[in-house]
This record gives C-alpha cells, structure tokens and sequence, in this order.
C-alpha cells in the first residue's frame, strides 16, 4: 500500500484466459471506484503468449505490478514481471500450481493450487474462477485502503448514468441519515461529488471546506471529518 498511496498503480499483467480475467477487473474499477490506479497489460492474438518480449509495461519504483498465469510459466507473463523488476517495481506472481516458475521470479507469490480441470487444459474453468477471486480481493481491498469506499458504501463511484447517480444520492443518504433535500443540496454543492457531499454533511462544512478537507486527509472520509464519525 505504501506505493500506492505514494502515487504508484497496481497493474495486471497477463495472456490469454488470464489476462482478459485480469483486464476485466482492472476495467471494473474505473466506474466502480473512480480511479485509473489499476489496469492491465494484456495480449491481443493467442499466439502473442508465447513471446517474452512482448509485453511492454511503462512502470517505475513506485508501482506493483502483478503476473497472472494458471500454469505460472506463460513466457509473456514472466517476461513482464521481469521488466517490471528492472524498473524496480514490486512484483507479484498469481499463479494455479504450487511451486511455479512464475511465483520464483517474483517478489511475492500466491499460489491457488485448483488441481485437475474439468476439461482438461480449459484454465477459464476452475483456475479462470479461482483467478477472478483472487483479483476482485486485492482490488477490493486495494479500494478500501485508499479510502474509496465508507463503511460498505461505494462512495467514489462515477455519477455517469441515472442509476449511479441514484446510487450516489442512496450513499450520502445512508452515510449521513440526512433527509433527501438536504442529500440533495449537498451534492448539488458538491458539483455530484459523493465524498465531497458525505464531509460537508458529517461536518456541517460547506462544500468547499469539505473538499480541503479531503484533499489533506489523502480523499479518506473518515480522516476529513475527524471525531464526527467513531
């Protein structure tokens, strides 16, 4: 976390099966949390997966960068993690077998040991499901630890249709337990910005205030509004 929170990102590097599983998580958390913190680097044709070289991840000391192969030896995966360690990024292997050459070449390993698939060699079976646990927890996680969320209300959520800004107004209502003209003044004042709208509330802050408040408290809720909240 402390990468992450000095400006870093977590990117998902992966082939095939894997790296659509790990692109579909990183794409999740754009709408879901607001933040472009996490993406992924992924093939584009089967055969790419086979090539070391091929994936080109632009990464520096500050971010983690996390390999995703069921089989944990797929050579664009491991090429990646190897450049990633280059740049001096914290790398992390997720791989579906015990002792895998992917998790040697990382920093951190986690291994998810699924045994024999159904189908034989279909890993977007029980590895491809095992994968998409593994990675909607760190990202979840991730999210938490950055302040994106309030108690279990996602409050950096993008207001970008009816039912997100639906969803938006139902957090601030809940967070605060304030009544809906005074929800709806808030976000009103707030431009739509949900944690904006929770602060001035919890605060009794106007607008403004609530988003100094939150940018010195690093966007954590709980932090901007001190001992309002226990």
């Amino acid at each position: 976390m402390a990468r992450l929170d000095a400006g870093g990102r977590l990117v998902y590097a992966g082939a095939g099966t894997s790296g659509r599983i790990a692109a579909a998580d990183a794409a999740e958390c754009g709408p879901t949390f607001s933040t472009n913190l996490i993406s992924a680097v992924t093939t584009t044709v089967e055969a790419e997966e086979d090539d070391a070289e091929l994936a080109r991840l632009d990464v520096g000391d500050r971010d983690v960068v996390l390999g995703v192969s069921a089989s944990g030896r797929t050579p664009y995966t491991l090429g990646a993690l190897r450049r990633a360690r280059e740049a001096g990024a914290l790398t992390i292997g997720l791989a579906c077998v015990q002792g895998s050459e992917l998790a040697a070449a990382a920093d951190l390993a986690i291994e998810v040991d699924v045994g024999p698939e159904f189908i034989s060699g279909s890993t977007r079976m029980k590895a491809g499901t095992a994968q998409k646990l593994v990675l909607n927890t760190i990202s979840t996680v991730t999210m938490v630890k950055l302040g994106k969320t309030f108690g279990n209300l996602m409050v950096d959520v993008q207001p970008s249709n009816e039912k997100l800004r639906a969803r938006a107004r139902a957090a601030v209502a809940i967070a605060t337990a304030a009544p809906e003209e005074k929800v709806s003044a808030a976000m009103a004042a707030a431009g739509g910005d949900t944690k904006i709208a929770i602060v001035s509330l919890l605060a009794g802050v106007d607008a403004e205030t609530a988003r100094s408040r939150l940018s010195a408290a690093h966007g954590v809720i709980r932090e901007a509004v001190g001992d309002v909240v226990g």
